[in-house]
């Protein structure tokens, strides 16, 4: 990526004064890894997020939006445009609705969602990062999906350079996916639809999950949560390899015709396995962590090593789930 000049760096402090420069994407990121954003923005509005993607758009700037820095691997050279954080916080609920802000925790969405006595996003509360986050990539676990509860979302529309409101069905969610990857839109703020449910059956199983997550998942460790997405398969000949070489696949896999990532690495014995201060957790074979120091040319060669000894020996071309930024 080319090197921002002066006079861009300076044209756009003017538009956005509250512009840093060469910030530590250490700093934010669960990763802990990644060299200087060469210009960073905190947007704690909807307006000024929309200001700092314009200033960028208008300048020819590279830039990317973050929320809580999880599922994001970046370059060790840092990024060379402008990282822009979306840190607007506010939920609330009407009725079976709950409206958050793009920078509002997934997590405080689903404990307020059950405060109001609404079920279906229990799930959510074990998950990282952000409600606009979790729209983007269509975050799930546990059995539930973005897309299934979400109502609608409030965009900013880049090419149309407009605000839009955006119903499920203009979403185009696939699995760990959606239009949003592939567009250029900003998200400013989610609407979900719930259903009304017992409050202390919700806290029940918002315990339950969350007792699930902390027995099976590094969380002392710095890591981007999910390295690789599971396995999805239509045609069951895609497991032929897979069947011959491990034992047996466990029965809701198949129900669910999803293989999950983790599984596979772990039956190639590969917990633990590391390349410089990059390691596979001990824990859970789909999460890459950092040890102290790891570089991100450490956590991609991992997941390469990773990803090939899957194909070579089990047949199965893994995805990354991790968003690269700078490389």
């Amino acid at each position: 990526m080319n090197r921002l000049s002066t006079e861009k760096i300076s044209s756009y402090a003017a538009a956005v004064p509250s512009a840093a420069r060469d910030e530590p994407m250490t700093k934010h990121t669960t990763l802990k890894i990644g060299g200087p954003a060469r210009l960073f923005v905190e947007a704690k509005t909807a307006d000024e997020l929309v200001a700092a993607v314009k200033a960028a758009v208008s300048l020819h700037i590279p830039h990317v939006v973050i929320g809580g820095g999880t599922n994001l691997l970046v370059s060790d050279e840092g990024f060379e445009g402008v990282v822009i954080l979306a840190s607007e916080r506010g939920v609330s609920a009407k009725g079976t609705l709950v409206a958050a802000s793009a920078g509002t925790f997934t997590s405080l969405v689903a404990r307020a969602a059950a405060d109001a006595g609404l079920a279906g996003f229990e799930w959510g509360a074990t998950i990282p990062g952000t409600i606009a986050g979790a729209v983007y990539g269509n975050a799930g676990c546990y059995g539930g999906e973005t897309k299934d509860i979400l109502e609608s979302v409030d965009v900013y529309d880049v090419t149309e350079r407009k605000r839009v409101t955006l119903r499920n069905q203009a979403c185009g969610f696939g699995y760990r996916d959606s239009r949003f990857k592939h567009e250029p839109f900003v998200l400013l703020s989610v609407t979900l639809r719930l259903r009304p449910g017992d409050k202390k059956e919700i806290a029940k199983r918002i315990s339950e999950l969350m007792a699930k997550r902390n027995a099976s998942q590094p969380l002392g460790a710095a890591s981007a949560g999910c390295m690789f997405k599971n396995f999805r398969y239509v045609d069951e000949s895609a497991l032929e390899i897979l069947r011959r070489r491990t034992d047996a696949i466990p029965e809701d896999m198949l129900k669910r015709k999803s293989i999950g990532a983790g599984w596979l690495v772990d039956r190639l014995g590969l917990k633990g396995a590391s390349i410089g201060k990059a390691k596979v957790s001990d824990v859970h074979g789909n999460f890459v962590v950092n040890q102290g120091g790891a570089r991100a040319q450490d956590i991609v060669a991992l997941a390469s090593m990773v990803k090939m000894k899957v194909r070579d020996e089990l047949g199965i071309m893994l995805e990354d789930e991790v968003q690269l930024i700078g490389f």
